[in-house]
Formats: C-alpha cells, structure tokens, sequence
C-alpha cells in the first residue's frame, strides 16, 4: 500500500510538472495579412496614423497648456481627452506594427495581460469623460449664467479625476469567483447605459436650447461648440456598439478585426481634427504655437 501510495504521489507530481510545463506562456494574434509586401504596407500605414495621432493630440495638449485663453473647463477636458487617446493608441498599435514589421503573431501572456487591461481601463475612462463633456457642454449652452457655478476649478478636477477612478475601481473589484465576476459585468452595463442614457438626455435639452435662439450668431456659436462634442462621441460609439453588439451570423475574424481597427486606432487620430475644425479658439492657439516654434529655431 504505501509503495502504491508513493506511485500515485510520484504520478501526480509529475503530471504536475508536465501541466506547468505546458501552461500558456503566449498568445497568436490574429494576422492582418500573410503577404509580406502587404504586411510592411500595414506597418507604414499604422506607423503614419500613429504618427498622426501623437502629433494632433500632442499640440492640443500643448496648445491649451500655452495659451493662457484655453484655461476654461471645456478645454481642461478636452486636454484630458487627448490624454486619454494617446494612451489607448499606445497600448495596441506600437505591439501591432512590432509584429506586422518582424512578421510575428506572438505575444507574451505577461505581454497580453497588461495591454488587455488598459484597453479596457482607458476606454472606460474615455467613456466616462465623454459623459462628463456632455454635461459642460449641457451647461454651457442651457446654464450660461450658473456655468462657473456648476463648473468650478475644483468641480472639473474632480469630474475629471473620477473619469479615470471609475473604470479603476471596476477592475479592482474583479475577483475569481463567478458571481463576483456576474457582479462587475452587470455593474458595467448599468454605468455604460446610465452613461448613455445621460449623454443622450444632454444632447436633447442641448438642441432644444438652440432652436429657442433667435439670432444666428447665436446658432452658429451653440453649433461651433456642441457638434465637435457630438461627432467624437457618435464615431466612439458607433464604432464600439458594432464592434460589440454586432449579430453573430455577420461575424467573422477579418470583420472582428477590422471593428476593432475602427474603434481602437482611428477615434484617437480623427479626434484631433474634429476639435480644431470648428473651434475658432483653438485653431488660433495652434497657429500661434506653430508660428512660436518657427520662431524659435530661426
């Protein structure tokens, strides 16, 4: 019995080490293309849209820091957002065009983890900040006399702050058991839908404020700065919930993947744009900024 026993011991130890030896070290992403010539094409069209997104994003962030005009609470999140983008576009695209330009699928677990994390982590707190300019831009154009009221220094620093605790405090709460994981999922939705709900409600009282301005000055300056807010909200959006809550009968790993594509690389690069085309203020601080840095290397 026991050299049975020392057997069975001696077999479970050594299944052990074989289940240990064979655990995940890595992961296969999903390629783009297995044609080389179009493998390094993707590699410079990512790098450029990187590229991109860094320079647009960065001269916000350096616009509104320099120009003393921009210290006001649309801009402060509108510095945030831009924060926000640079770092979800960093955490995937730098990895893709790694592999697209060794011609490699890999990632490491310790690799993968991380970046699954701050996906998730910086596009909850994108999604929370949206809300929270949804509600600046519900005052600005519904409260203009109660704006500095409702949106103090301190205010926005907190709003601020609690856009990037919220999806924090959600993942720190994340455990291994079933019902704990039930509990976050469910109590993402509600946040997600609330979120939503708000954003919606916002945009309604928003275009029924402007329809009651008589003047078209009035129209213009509403318009000037709530469709900016709009179009960044709606691509993000939109490009999620397809990605997401598209029908599995259309769905396929090149569909998958060019969703995500969509929604994780080309909002944090379209952003940008989308803030400086409309926005007289802003289009001025860049172009003093840029007629600074000539100046400077002259």
């Amino acid at each position: 019995m026991a050299a049975s026993g020392s057997k069975t011991q001696s077999s479970n130890n050594h299944s052990q080490q074989m289940f240990n030896s064979s655990s995940i070290t890595k992961f296969l992403l999903l390629a783009f293309t297995d044609t080389r010539e179009l493998q390094l094409l993707h590699f410079w069209l990512f790098l450029g849209i990187y590229l991109a997104a860094l320079l647009g994003n960065g001269l916000i962030i350096i616009a509104i820091a320099y120009d003393h005009r921009l210290h006001t609470p649309m801009y402060f999140f509108l510095l945030s957002l831009s924060l926000l983008n640079i770092g979800s576009i960093s955490t995937t695209v730098p990895k893709s065009m790694a592999n697209l330009f060794w011609d490699t699928r890999a990632i490491s677990y310790a690799g993968c983890a991380p970046q699954v994390f701050f996906v998730f982590f910086l596009f909850g707190a994108e999604y929370s900040l949206l809300t929270v300019m949804a509600y600046d831009c519900y005052v600005a154009i519904c409260k203009p006399l109660h704006y500095g009221t409702f949106l103090s220094s301190r205010a926005c620093v907190h709003m601020a702050a609690a856009a990037w605790d919220i999806p924090q405090i959600l993942k720190l709460s994340r455990s291994h058991s079933y019902l704990r994981e039930v509990g976050l999922l469910g109590t993402s939705f509600v946040f997600g839908l609330g979120f939503f709900v708000f954003i919606v409600v916002s945009y309604v009282q928003i275009f029924r404020a402007v329809l009651r301005i008589p003047s078209e000055q009035g129209w213009h300056k509403a318009f000037s700065t709530c469709l900016p807010y709009l179009a960044v909200v709606s691509l993000f959006l939109s490009t999620a919930m397809f990605a997401y809550l598209k029908l599995p009968s259309i769905s396929s790993p090149s569909l998958d993947l060019v969703t995500t594509v969509l929604y994780s690389v080309v909002p944090p690069a379209v952003n940008p744009l989308i803030y400086s085309m409309r926005n007289q203020e802003l289009k001025e601080a860049l172009k003093k900024l840029i007629q600074w840095v000539y100046l400077q290397q002259q």
